[in-house]
This record gives C-alpha cells, structure tokens and sequence, in this order.
C-alpha cells in the first residue's frame, strides 16, 4: 500500500502503517539516524535501516545500539530487532525496492572552502532511485541548504528513475533531536515541522509523524520553509553565542560580571541571551550558517561576523590562559596544562568542531605538557600533542595550569584544594573554588583572586 495515494483514506493509511502494510526504510544509522528508526520501527512495525558501515549493520542486527550514551535505544533496538520490526543492511538498493516510505537522515557537512556538502544525500537519493515506485514517499530529516529538496531531491529521482513529477512524495521533516535525549526530542520533546514539495506530499508526511511523535504536527507552506526552520534555529543559536563572547571580551576594561548582567537581562520577556564560553562545537551550529552565506549570492554578514568571533574564542582562552601565567611567572614552555572535557558538550562523546582541539594544538604547539581529561570518551588520539588523563591522576602530575572547556559533571568532585598554586581559566562557568589559593579566570566574568 502506497502512503501518497490521493484515493486513500487518512484512517486507511493510518492503519495501514500502523499495521505494518506500508515498509518503510530508513537511510543513515548514526547517532541521531538510529533512534529515528528504531522509534520508526517501534511505531510501524516494517523498517530497514539502511548504513554504509557493516559494523554498525551487523551491531543493530545483533540487536544492539553502538551509541552507549543515548538513553533506552539500547532497549528499544533490542526490542524491536527481536520481534521483527527492524532489520538493518547495508544494500541500500534493495531496502529502497522494498519500501514505499524513504526516510533520509545522513549528515550533510561542509568542505575545506566551508560550501555545503550534498554528496551523501545524492548518494542516497540516486540509491532510492534505483528502486523507487510510483507512490512512494521521500521524506528528508537532513539538515541541508534551503531548495535542495526541490533543486537536487526530486529532479534527481526523476532523472535517476521511471518516474515523472507528481507520481512520487517528497517532504521535509527537520531533524530537531539533541544526543543524549533522542528518543525523548524524536517522540515529542518539540513539535514536528513538515512541509512538501506538493499537498499530497505535505499530507502524507503529516499522516506519519502524527503517529511519530506525541507532539503537535506543524505543516509550512512548502518544502523550503521547512528546510529553512532547523537552520534559522541554529543560525540564530550562533549569533546568539557570538554577542555574549563579544560582550564577555569587555569584562577586562569595564569591570562589569557579564554573566551577572546577562542574568539579570533574561528577566526581561524580550531577552534571551546565551551564555558566553570558550567556543562552539557541534555537528550544527558551527556549519549551518554556511548552508546559507556560501550558498546563495546575499552576503550574509551578520552570519559571517558570528563564525568569526565563535571560532575566535579558543585563541582569547589561551590568551587568557597565558595572562595567568606571566602574573604569576611561569613560563607557557615549561608548564603543565591540564584540559579538562575534549567534547564539545558535557555527557555527550562526540568531538566535532570541539574548541579544545584548537585549544591544545595551540598550547602543545607552544611547548607546554597538555593533559588531556575527559571522562565520556576514552580515546583521545585525535587531540595531537595531549597525554590522555584522568581525574584521581592529575593530583600527581604537578601542574601549573588547567582550562575548562567542557563542563563534564565528573569535574564537579575535582578536589582544586590538593593543588599548590593553579592558573585556571573557566569557560563554561563551572568552577566554584576559594580564589585565595589560584588565579581563576571565568569568561563572561573576568579575574579573581
């Protein structure tokens, strides 16, 4: 049974997938493509989920979730790998001949040049094309530059398939899921936002999440407002960000607690001001604004002028770093530097476009002993130059110097009293000493001591 039939009933779809007579394929197992179908599994009881990688295939068909830290997918992938609603693979082909509702949630970076990257969704569409049937449905959760639903997805499929315009469905549903609580933001956490490339694509996807999501159901006036939702939402997170480290820089010259004010500030129904810190990392926010600015001809200045002062704030925390040094004259090439959280947000083991990356190549590249500490993820060799560490080890290290950079809830029971004298830059507002003792400086708040 096909979900983009004009003829059908709404209750006879809803039943229809409800009872598993509409297969569906999900393509992209990663960390928020599988909790998005193993909820697609739960909900329809007929999906294939689709991944290049066979460990990851062979790791959901054991029934199974690589991804330790996301709260019950473990469970929900066992469950429902057991009693037969998901099946992985790693032939995209056959699942798309198999289903007749294609869900994509592959990531869509950027290149070196910060343009958009669509290779992986082409690859996949031209992979649905190969076995896509007249009232079939594409539905699209990748982020990705606003019109690459209508300029890449359908023209692609047409050109790649049998098919014409208007036999086959094409929606966006922006992925809004944060790691850590995915199967809470995916069942209904925020409401879900559904435009199609045409009304009967708008009322199939609409049909679906309905049974998705516990939420309300948002339909847009077409595909490209929904694409545009999710990256307004993180456009506007990064300027955000980007003020209050720009208002965080003045702390030095006015003397003014500048996440005292922003506190105060937020009182107020029209502010809602971030907070400041010692960068932006993620798989979102520090590339969406490109997915506007690098790809269509309006300049985008304002975006552009946020990338810069975010992807500054590693270099004023060193900066900030070095100040505490020379006050208390130790040299950057003799010290030993502790960097406390590598991941770019606390509880969650991912390290994409993480400041403290730049923050230790900067400070090994200068000669100093970095230690490395993080205790959500236990490799460490992408950080160049850092000793892997942890926590009970630093109190034998002696160091000279530590910088905060993720505020991982483990360095809550840090012991700073064990230390002699310590430099230490906060930048994420998380360290609440006796300043008697260090040189503290918090960003947003300035030096004390």
């Amino acid at each position: 049974m096909k979900i983009y039939d004009s003829d059908l009933s709404e209750n006879t779809k809803r039943t229809a997938l409800l009872e598993g007579e509409i297969p569906v394929a999900v393509y992209g197992l990663g960390k928020m493509g599988l909790p998005l179908t193993a909820v697609y599994a739960d909900v329809t009881g007929n999906v294939r989920g689709v991944d290049i990688d066979p460990e990851v295939v062979e790791t959901v068909n054991n029934g199974q979730s690589p991804f330790v830290h996301e709260p019950g997918l473990n469970e929900l992938v066992a469950e429902t790998v057991a009693n037969g609603s998901l099946r992985a693979t790693t032939d995209s082909e056959s699942a798309a001949s198999e289903a007749a509702v294609h869900v994509i949630i592959v990531p869509t970076l950027v290149t070196k040049e910060n343009k958009p990257d669509l290779s992986t969704v082409r690859s996949v569409v031209s992979d649905i094309a190969t076995g896509i049937d007249a009232g079939d449905l594409v539905i699209v959760e990748s982020t990705v530059p606003p019109r690459t639903c209508a300029d890449v997805v359908a023209p692609l499929i047409e050109k790649e398939s049998d098919l014409n315009e208007g036999e086959f469905g094409v929606a966006f549903c922006p992925e809004r899921t944060k790691s850590g609580r995915a199967l809470k933001d995916i069942r209904g956490s925020y409401p879900k936002v559904v435009g199609g490339i045409d009304a009967m694509s708008t009322n199939a996807a609409v049909a679906i999440y309905k049974e998705i999501t516990d939420n309300d159901v948002v339909t847009v006036s077409d595909i490209t407002t929904a694409e545009a939702v999710k990256l307004f939402e993180g456009v506007y997170r990064d300027v955000n960000i980007a003020l209050v480290n720009e208002l965080a820089r003045f702390v030095d010259e006015t003397g003014i607690d500048v996440l005292e004010a922003i506190d105060v500030a937020n009182d107020s129904p029209y502010i809602d001001l971030h907070n400041p810190g010692a960068g932006v990392g993620g798989h979102c926010i520090p590339y969406y604004p490109y997915f506007l600015i690098e790809q269509f001809e309006t300049p985008g200045k304002l975006m552009r002028t946020a990338r810069k002062i975010n992807d500054s704030m590693p270099a004023f925390t060193v900066d900030k770093l070095l100040e505490g040094l020379n006050a208390v004259d130790t040299q950057l090439s003799n010290a030993s530097i502790a960097v406390l959280g590598v991941t770019y947000d606390s509880g969650i083991p991912e390290t994409r476009h993480t400041p403290a990356k730049p923050i230790i190549e900067r400070l090994a590249g200068q000669g100093a002993n970095v230690y490395g500490v993080d205790p959500v993820i236990e490799d460490l060799s992408e950080f160049k130059g850092a000793t892997p560490t942890t926590v009970d080890e630093l109190y034998d290290i002696g160091l000279d110097a530590a910088v905060l950079v993720t505020a991982h809830e483990a360095f809550e029971d840090i012991a700073w009293d064990k230390f002699d004298d310590l430099v230490i830059v906060d930048g994420r507002d998380a360290i609440n000493i006796e300043t008697d003792r260090h040189w503290l400086y918090t960003i947003g708040s300035g030096q004390r001591r």
